[in-house]
């Protein structure tokens, strides 16, 4: 088996942090599977974008790394004793986890999987939780995600709406 790792988020949206952990595996290892977690979750403050949406920024964004990589959406299965089997059974063989999740590290770690935990690139700015307040907010967030991100979410209207699924009725 060749040396493939395995790298999880739900990329809500998709933003440089994500790209810089990715281009440091990429030079880890032969192969990256990239799973797209929560991908049944679309049209809500925390997941606004849809699983094919994500998919399509992530491979745009690594069109240049330099190594293989397989998208995958994994849907959640609320049983985290179950969910490695889970992942593993629809995904590309992996030998190695790359998550900074703790509970995910947690559960991989029982499956007796190696697991690294890889430096944030400014963890406290990149981070999806940040993107999306700034999108609601209506403040700058396009330097925070790669410039191909920034066009799929303007292409498919992502801040709109997002800031009206933040409303009630």
């Amino acid at each position: 088996m060749k040396n493939r790792g395995f790298y999880i988020g739900r990329f809500q949206p998709y933003h440089n942090g994500h790209q810089s952990v990715l281009e440091r595996i990429a030079e880890e290892v032969d192969e990256i599977v990239i799973g797209v977690g929560s991908a049944q979750f679309s049209h809500t403050v925390a997941n606004p974008f849809t699983a094919g949406e994500r998919v399509m920024m992530i491979t745009r964004a690594l069109e240049g790394l330099g190594c293989p990589y397989y998208v995958i959406p994994i849907e959640d299965i609320q049983r985290n004793a179950l969910w490695v089997a889970h992942v593993r059974s629809i995904s590309p063989p992996f030998d190695r986890v790359f998550t900074s999740n703790p509970l995910v590290v947690r559960l991989f770690h029982e499956q007796g999987i190696d697991v690294t935990s890889p430096d944030m690139l400014e963890r406290h700015n990149l981070s999806g939780t940040e993107v999306r307040r700034r999108m609601i907010a209506g403040e700058r967030w396009e330097e925070l995600v790669p410039a191909v991100v920034a066009g799929i979410i303007e292409e498919i209207d992502g801040v709109a709406r997002l800031q009206q699924v933040t409303k009630t009725d």
